[in-house]
């Protein structure tokens, strides 16, 4: 974070050091939870005074764009959480057809991400990206497909990042809240299907392998058919999962019937 604050050239007020930090969290690059530096150290970096840094920063507060922990600094707030209310995520996880229609979202807007992050990326976005992608390499050698799983949202959040617009990067941040609260519970078990570890690896690989290469078509494509395949996994696995319980079921209640019929001879 020591590089991403930088001096007030005009005025230095307190509305000077209120519009940088908004553009921050605007833009993505504060994100919720983040702390900010200590006061002193911030206000050397601003090259203001400490008491504009704290009218700027007690502004921010107000706004709910900040919040002051006792004893624990000043840190972005969670201004994603508005966009689902917790009432809003408990209907969506309650109601199957609601992970349907999640992830035919998700496949739309994410073709959209992934084409403008091929066309937009940085050398720094794609210097990210590497470093994320070998990450994935290592969860899925190690076989942990928690890790896994947790790698693939923080892949889509660093595409959507790369896409460069800032009403599409809160949007998907607004999804994937979804799912790091646990909203669709039973996502992990795609990883648990045939095959399906190495699939979506391919897949993730080949999403990132368009945006580096900036063809935006084939990174929309890869986008789309990777979220096709979740969509019909996720069914696969919510189906199986079901027959597993039916089964079982009926396991239990035939040896009961099994066991009756015994102790009646």
């Amino acid at each position: 974070m020591s590089d991403i604050f930088s001096r007030i050239e005009h005025s230095r007020t307190a509305d000077e050091v209120i519009g940088q930090i908004e553009t921050l969290i605007l833009e993505g690059v504060l994100r919720t939870g983040d702390r900010l530096p200590g006061e002193r150290d911030l206000a050397q970096r601003f090259e203001v005074s400490r008491p504009i840094l704290r009218d700027a920063l007690k502004t921010l507060e107000l706004r709910g764009l900040l919040v002051t922990r006792h004893g624990g600094g000043t840190h972005v707030a969670d201004v994603i959480g508005q966009v689902f209310s917790k009432p809003v995520m408990d209907l969506i996880s309650t109601h199957r057809k609601a992970a349907g229609d999640y992830l035919e979202y998700r496949r739309e807007i994410e073709g959209i991400a992934a084409e403008y992050a091929a066309r937009r990326a940085t050398p720094d976005d794609i210097a990210l990206l590497d470093a994320i992608m070998a990450r994935m390499d290592d969860a899925y050698d190690s076989g942990d497909f928690e890790d896994e799983a947790e790698i693939d949202v923080e892949f889509h959040h660093a595409v959507g990042e790369c896409a460069h617009n800032i009403i599409l990067l809160h949007t998907l941040r607004s999804c994937y809240r979804l799912l790091s609260e646990g909203v669709f519970r039973h996502r992990l078990l795609v990883f648990t299907l045939p095959g399906a570890r190495e699939e979506l690896l391919a897949q993730h690989r080949a999403i990132y392998m368009a945006v580096k290469a900036g063809d935006p078509a084939a990174a929309r494509k890869a986008a789309m058919d990777h979220i096709a395949y979740v969509e019909r996994s996720m069914a696969e696995a919510e189906r199986t999962g079901d027959w597993q319980r039916v089964s079982r079921l009926r396991l239990r209640q035939r040896a009961g019937e099994h066991e009756l019929q015994r102790k009646r001879s």
